[in-house]
């Protein structure tokens, strides 16, 4: 069965930076628990982020410039948890090369897990074109990621592969 990584908070866990979760529709999620092996993680809690912690947004960049040192992902409380962040990347990395993983769900929004957008940097709650620093640097390594709205791609990509 294939294993796939997914953000711990899209299966009810309360791990978001304000210790809410987010949610995967009942039909994806009965599709997910039957036809995969699912590894759950959330990046920033491997990390030693707390829970509730400030939330984080990169300035003025993308996840692969968090990975490339040139940005970095500041609290807005001011804090800066780039290291964090890409601690958080790099468990997250090891345990899909650990296991064998091709494909994750992340959570789209997020500072680590967006896949396609994220907020700005500018904390006004504006989204932008971009991946988080998880999903880009497991993007970067050949995992191919999804987000809790694309979980019907990984489906036709799996039952392909079947």
């Amino acid at each position: 069965m294939e294993k796939v990584l997914i953000s711990s908070c899209l299966l009810g866990n309360k791990v978001r930076y304000n210790a809410s979760c987010l949610s995967v529709s009942m039909s994806e999620l009965d599709w997910l628990k039957t036809n995969v092996e699912l590894v759950v993680v959330c990046p920033e809690v491997s990390a030693g982020l707390p829970t509730p912690r400030a939330p984080a947004e990169i300035i003025n960049g993308k996840g692969t410039d968090v990975i490339q040192g040139s940005v970095k992902v500041v609290g807005n409380d001011g804090v800066d948890a780039t290291a964090q962040f890409l601690d958080g990347a790099h468990n997250a990395l090891r345990m899909c090369q650990r296991l064998g993983i091709k494909y994750a769900v992340l959570a789209e929004g997020s500072p680590s897990c967006g896949s396609s957008k994220i907020y700005d940097g500018t904390f006004s709650g504006v989204k932008v074109d971009g991946s988080g620093v998880t999903a880009a640097l497991l993007e970067q390594e050949g995992i191919k990621v999804f987000s809790q709205h694309t979980i019907a791609s990984l489906k036709a990509k799996i039952e392909v592969n079947c």
